[in-house]
């Protein structure tokens, strides 16, 4: 046996995208578990598979096997129910990259709880929130970064709410629980659990807070059908191999890391890599990948452009195989600059925390720099105009998917303990991304931005995507965020946010030297009226760009 893949598909190999659309589908076990069906099945069968490489800064490495996952994350199960976690429980894991993230939301599905992974980067009002909003009751976060302070802090706005607290870390904390020393004495004999104590398949296994770019982090939960979900997006779009080594940037505090570094990849047969770094390092990244044999990649567009400014001939990327992106938009340079290095072509992909892969560039399409593109099959994808009607060819509109028979499997259940929230995005038997795109004559299909950071300027209708691309393409320019400015004859104008490269300085013949290269690269009326140098740009705590909070700020 190799991979558990054929247990859960029609087929695995397809001719072409027609093929794939047409003819894959995916078999859903009853009360499947991921942790039970997957994890533990392995450990059985094929006990030495490796499943997780770790390394960090420190010259510290592992390598944990299936049937040391098994270990742990009974361990791990057992240490949850000794202190009163139980199925439909909400448990918060930060623990950043560290390796016993794993094993927590290993032991949180196999006993029914709730796993709600968070970024080491929240401060205490935004544990506050999280905890309120979600009914938390324990915490596994870890020792460093002033962690385990922040919920110190939280804890006291909270008064009287009993938060269990645990941390990861070699050094015991006064009012907490010590994670390692806990698995130490933990029993190693876990069952699994039966009647109603066992998982169902849309019981709740997972919530992720969104990014709150337009607003509020909203609860985005997840059941237990959603990692076989994952199937087309680790097999399919970053093309993960058998035994292979896969590789995701990601903390775990984000839903990329479940796209990439657990769910499809193990049931797809494929060992995932984490390094686990203090700081980005473009040059350390590089090293990691090339010494420990890397051989599918995935990074947001704003990793490559930091990758692509490396002298990338000092590494060895003869294992690397093939390389993803998303997270947003990729701008042509990077791609153009990407394959003229490695000779591998980026294959955009786009999803959100409530979807897996929604849309890619699948193996069998030829990719177009710039385009996300074609329907992923497990999901009836649609254009609709304000109407909600469907788009023509080349009209812009916002991506929906149509959910007329059922949920289909990987599209999240509801906002949790939101439903007012959910009807707002799910309605008329569709749910609404708030993405606007259009689609060419090919179907490939071409992001615009975020419906809300849609501008219109004199009757016309720019989305910020394609302006920020041609603003980046200028060598003065490292980011950049394109929002629309209040105008009393145009109504809005477009306005450029920039930060520049440390090799320019602000200037107002820098200003006029940027509009006059948008105009030659893209549509002339698209070109930035306005333009302001900062030093930063407001993000959210996953590094997107807040718009919202420049249009708030200009209106002002």
């Amino acid at each position: 046996m190799s991979s558990l893949l054929n247990k859960f598909v029609s087929k695995v190999e397809f001719e072409s995208y027609e093929d794939f659309k047409e003819n894959f589908s995916i078999n859903v076990p009853d009360n499947f578990n991921f942790a039970y069906d997957i994890v533990d099945e392995y450990a059985e069968k094929i006990p030495d598979k490796v499943a997780l490489v770790w390394c960090d800064d420190h010259n510290n490495e592992a390598v944990f096997t299936f049937a040391d996952m098994k270990y742990y994350s009974d361990k791990a199960a057992n240490f949850f129910i000794k202190y009163g976690i139980k199925k439909g429980d909400t448990v918060m894991l930060t623990l950043k990259g560290r390796y016993e993230f794993w094993f927590c939301i290993l032991g949180l599905h196999k006993i029914g709880a709730i796993a709600i992974p968070a970024t080491h980067m929240l401060r205490s009002e935004d544990i506050v929130y999280r905890v309120e909003q979600a009914k938390i009751k324990m915490v596994v976060c870890i020792a460093e970064d002033g962690v385990p302070e922040h919920f110190n802090e939280a804890n006291k706005e909270l008064k009287d709410y009993e938060l269990i607290k645990t941390i990861v870390g070699d050094e015991d904390k006064e009012g907490w629980l010590n994670f390692r020393d806990e698995i130490e004495k933990a029993p190693l004999e876990f069952k699994r659990l039966s009647g109603d104590a066992n998982t169902v398949n849309n019981d709740i296994s997972l919530v992720y807070f969104s990014s709150g770019t337009t607003g509020l982090p909203k609860m985005v939960q997840q059941d237990y059908t959603y990692p076989l979900a994952h199937i087309i997006t680790a097999k399919y779009w970053q093309n993960v191999v058998e035994d292979g080594l896969h590789y995701t940037v990601a903390d775990t505090g984000w839903a990329k890391s479940v796209w990439g570094q657990i769910y499809g990849q193990w049931i797809s047969g494929s060992a995932v890599f984490v390094y686990d770094y203090e700081r980005f390092d473009a040059g350390n990244m590089l090293e990691k990948a090339s010494k420990y044999g890397v051989t599918t990649y995935c990074a947001p567009p704003t990793i490559y452009r930091f990758l692509i400014k490396e002298d990338l001939s000092k590494y060895d990327f003869s294992t690397l195989e093939y390389a993803v992106t998303a997270g947003e938009p990729l701008n042509p340079e990077v791609y153009n600059k990407f394959k003229e290095f490695t000779g591998l072509e980026l294959r955009e992909g786009f999803g959100q925390t409530e979807t897996v892969v929604s849309v890619a560039n699948f193996p069998w399409i030829e990719p177009r720099p710039g385009s996300m593109g074609k329907p992923a099959p497990i999901y009836d994808i649609i254009i609709v105009d304000k109407e909600n009607k469907p788009s023509d060819i080349g009209e812009e509109g916002e991506i929906v998917i149509k959910t007329v028979e059922d949920k289909p499997i990987g599209l999240f259940g509801g906002y949790y303990l939101n439903p007012e929230k959910t009807k707002e995005v799910w309605y008329n038997k569709c749910y609404h991304t708030g993405d606007t795109a259009w689609m060419d004559e090919d179907g490939y299909i071409w992001f615009v931005g975020r419906t809300d950071d849609m501008i219109k300027s004199s009757g016309y209708r720019i989305g910020p995507f394609e302006v920020e691309s041609a603003v980046i393409s200028h060598p003065s320019v490292l980011e950049c965020a394109i929002t629309g400015f209040p105008d009393p004859v145009r109504g809005q104008v477009v306005k450029a946010t920039i930060m520049l490269t440390n090799d320019y300085e602000p200037s107002e013949e820098l200003k006029k030297e940027i509009q006059n290269h948008v105009k030659k690269v893209t549509a002339p009326y698209k070109y930035p009226r306005v333009i302001e140098f900062v030093d930063e740009l407001p993000k959210t705590i996953s590094g997107k760009i807040r718009r919202v909070e420049i249009r708030t700020q200009d209106q002002e």
